[in-house]
């Protein structure tokens, strides 16, 4: 029987589980019982141990985002930030408006999209790891593709930037009152989105256009924020803002940023979500 260390499938296997499921115990939980699993089989029986625990990660990970999908109000839901500032571990996960658009995508659609796009899978593996034919993942594929479209998605799984000055200028802008200034950052059609989880009631859940999301960046400020610390860092490869109180992590805003405008503000406040952060 083989003994293998959980932490030695770990680097390789969280991109994998995470991007199915978009939290960070879900994931570690996943890999953990995958690879207790796979020690206990006999090294003869596994001829490609690391095609054997991508399939299983996967598919386990499947079957759990299915059953959250069941029991998740069908509301604002966002997935569990990483830091990546400085984080080769996390190069693979995708960045966080793609994540959070993806929850628009069945977890059979999102797995296929994650190992083809992704991880560059060839259809034949995804056909292999998924029990799928080949002119099946092919559709599967078309069919994400066309519904990431179709909600704005501008297909890019991994943003490079450093921490952007349009973020900068924004917490700048803000700090001083200057709404004028606020809007000249923000896209027309700027789109925000909170999640608070169960323990926390957010001032708006969504709020679209450049002129009601200035609104509710400034009252937030005003009304949460002004007392807070602030750090810039890097979430899922895309500029953030953390806010802290006391050593505290309150609230985390994630920016993205096209052509020189934020067109999208994903604000976590659900302290479930900002814990791996401290």
């Amino acid at each position: 029987m083989m003994s293998i260390s959980i932490e030695n499938y770990q680097r390789m296997l969280f991109p994998y589980a995470y991007n199915v499921l978009g939290t960070v115990e879900d994931a570690e939980d996943v890999i953990q019982d995958v690879v207790i699993q796979f020690s206990k089989v006999s090294s003869g029986i596994v001829n490609n141990p690391k095609n054997y625990l991508i399939k299983s990660v996967i598919n386990q990970a499947i079957q759990l985002k299915q059953k959250q999908n069941k029991t998740v109000p069908a509301d604002v839901w966002l997935p569990e930030p990483v830091i990546t500032d400085e984080d080769l571990q996390h190069q693979e996960i995708f960045n966080f408006s793609l994540l959070a658009r993806m929850e628009q995508l069945n977890p059979k659609e999102r797995a296929v999209f994650i190992l083809k796009e992704g991880f560059g899978h060839s259809h034949e593996e995804i056909g292999e790891i998924l029990s799928l034919t080949t002119e099946n993942s092919r559709k599967i594929l078309s069919r994400a593709k066309e519904r990431l479209k179709s909600i704005g998605s501008i297909n890019k799984l991994h943003f490079r930037p450093v921490v952007s000055d349009i973020v900068k200028k924004l917490i700048n802008a803000i700090r001083d009152g200057d709404t004028d200034n606020v809007k000249t950052l923000l896209a027309e059609d700027i789109q925000f989105y909170a999640d608070g989880g169960t323990k926390v009631k957010v001032v708006a859940k969504e709020c679209i256009g450049a002129d009601q999301v200035n609104k509710l960046l400034m009252y937030v400020h005003q009304t949460y924020n002004s007392a807070l610390e602030i750090k810039l860092t890097m979430i899922n490869h895309q500029p953030a803002v953390l806010f802290i109180q006391g050593g505290v992590i309150e609230s985390c805003q994630i920016f993205e940023i096209y052509q020189n405008k934020i067109i999208r503000i994903d604000a976590v406040v659900d302290p479930e979500k900002l814990k791996t952060l401290i």
